[in-house]
């Protein structure tokens, strides 16, 4: 009888070895309503014990939550020990009125902003700077600079940005936005791991060095993830459909399957030389946490 021990398999478990120095981070929405509140709470809460590196409050379109990402943020600083970070956007602003949001978030304490060039607040709309406003996302990071010293992450596309002409255009819009003074870049996400790696090679050719942290969304809820991904540009493997295929009214399987393609997806990265993931939560915590189980980031006194 054959011995099928880890030692011999020949494809052992992505599993089998405990993941080490890895770093998280988690992207939140402000919310709209008290019981959306109250579930962002809890969500943080809960995901605060895994000590993120950073968490991130997103900017509506248009600049549309700008009060409640602003309230958000501030609460963060006051009642937690976790690092937050600002979007912000160009969209629909003049230069003068952004700068003094950004000022504000300095004086709040706030040191990182995650600068975007943003969507229009009306869907599908072409995007149009405002007159008087930071043209793109470089001409944004350069002028925050200016304003202070602040940590500032920008957005990747591993599948081309959709107002891209190609690929090369794209990369090179991101270096435009590291030489302005970007420290990082965070990933649409994306669920090719393969593609990822082959658009680093791309980026590494660019003279871009800086870490490019890969953004990994949990499917919760296919269709409207299959949506989100048609505008965004993110493509949707027909494995990928084939798994969530009959689960629109089982949950519990769902949300199984959700956490195991996710865990595979950063294992394999993992495997690859990444250690830095962002997570986009959409306010939940569960299977983000079940993810980061997998990956060995836990609260202190569990076992590693």
């Amino acid at each position: 009888m054959t011995n099928l021990t880890n030692e011999n398999l020949l494809y052992p478990s992505l599993f089998a070895e405990q993941a080490k120095d890895i770093d998280v981070s988690f992207e939140f929405f402000p919310p709209k309503d008290e019981k959306m509140e109250e579930n962002l709470w809890t969500s943080i809460r809960k995901l605060e014990p895994l000590h993120p590196k950073m968490v991130s409050v997103t900017y509506g379109a248009g600049g549309s939550t700008r009060e409640r990402t602003h309230a958000t943020i501030s609460r963060i600083l006051k009642e937690t020990d976790l690092v937050p970070a600002a979007h912000l956007t160009c969209v629909a602003a003049t230069r003068g009125e952004i700068d003094d949001i950004a000022r504000e978030y300095w004086d709040m304490g706030v040191r990182h902003i995650v600068a975007l060039r943003g969507d229009m607040p009306e869907a599908g709309a072409a995007y149009a700077p405002h007159p008087e406003g930071y043209h793109n996302a470089a001409d944004l990071v350069a002028g925050l600079k200016k304003i202070g010293d602040f940590n500032l992450s920008v957005a990747a596309y591993p599948e081309c940005h959709p107002d891209s002409e190609n690929q090369k255009t794209d990369i090179d819009n991101l270096k435009r936005k590291i030489d302005g003074g970007a420290s990082q870049a965070i990933t649409q996400y994306f669920f090719d791991v393969d593609m990822y790696f082959r658009f680093m090679d791309k980026v590494l050719a660019a003279g871009i060095t800086v870490p490019v942290i890969p953004g990994i969304m949990p499917v919760t809820n296919f269709s409207q993830a299959r949506n989100f991904s048609a505008r965004c540009g993110t493509s949707i493997p027909k494995w990928l459909e084939n798994l969530f295929a009959g689960l629109d009214l089982r949950p519990e399987i769902r949300r199984h399957v959700a956490a195991t393609v996710a865990s595979e997806l950063c294992m394999r990265l993992y495997q690859g030389g990444v250690k830095n993931f962002h997570f986009y939560t959409l306010n939940r915590s569960e299977l983000t946490t079940s993810i980061c189980h997998f990956l060995g980031v836990r609260p202190k006194g569990e076992n590693q």
